[in-house]
């Protein structure tokens, strides 16, 4: 019921919103140049690596500095909107409909992370990964790590297609009030490094 109810979704708001993919993308591609996308190889439904896609907010110079620091640095002024309105996540809507990503779910993290995770943290692999999830609608970017092992874990053990449209509900919500969308004053939440 779940993968039908992401099949029928995400194809629904891919054909409705091609507008607005069309025209973030040439914005992209006149204030930043190529690639439009950004993708990363990320862990899925039982760990399988498949390619997330985000439409690319950062310019491909590198900086000098801490990983932080040079972030902040390279995301652009574009970067910045797109991701306040999380506009940045709307490509994953094709991994959704290729079912590789859910509509709900704990979000995909790094590839890197996955020796670092508790037996109890690698649950989140149980269930397909998701454009946005409990954690993110309980304080994202906001809570630390250990809390959002715990928001993603109770997701994977409550899980139900009411509570899917709760968070649905919950996340249109926060992005019209651009809520914890950054990690305090930094872009990106800093690495995780094991519990």
């Amino acid at each position: 019921m779940k993968r039908i109810f992401d099949f029928l979704v995400s194809a629904f708001l891919l054909v409705i919103l091609s507008p607005l993919l069309v025209t973030i993308s040439l914005l992209i591609l006149i204030c930043m140049g190529c690639p439009i996308l950004f993708r990363q190889h990320r862990p899925g439904k039982n760990g399988k690596i498949f390619s997330v896609k985000k439409f690319r907010t950062m310019s491909i110079e590198p900086g000098s500095g801490n990983e932080v620091t040079v972030d902040r640095a390279r995301v652009t002024s574009l970067g910045k909107f797109l991701r306040k309105t999380s506009l940045d996540e709307l490509p994953q809507l094709w991994n959704v409909l290729l079912g590789e990503m859910s509509l709900i779910g704990p979000r995909p993290l790094l590839v890197e992370y996955l020796p670092l995770y508790s037996k109890e943290q690698m649950r989140r692999h149980e269930v397909r990964p998701g454009i946005t999830g409990w954690a993110q609608i309980n304080g994202r970017n906001s809570i630390s790590w250990e809390e959002k092992f715990e928001l993603d874990l109770w997701y994977v053990e409550n899980r139900s297609l009411l509570l899917d449209l709760k968070i649905l509900y919950m996340t249109a919500e926060n992005v019209i009030r651009r809520q914890n969308v950054d990690a305090g004053s930094d872009i990106t939440m800093p690495k995780f490094t094991g519990s």
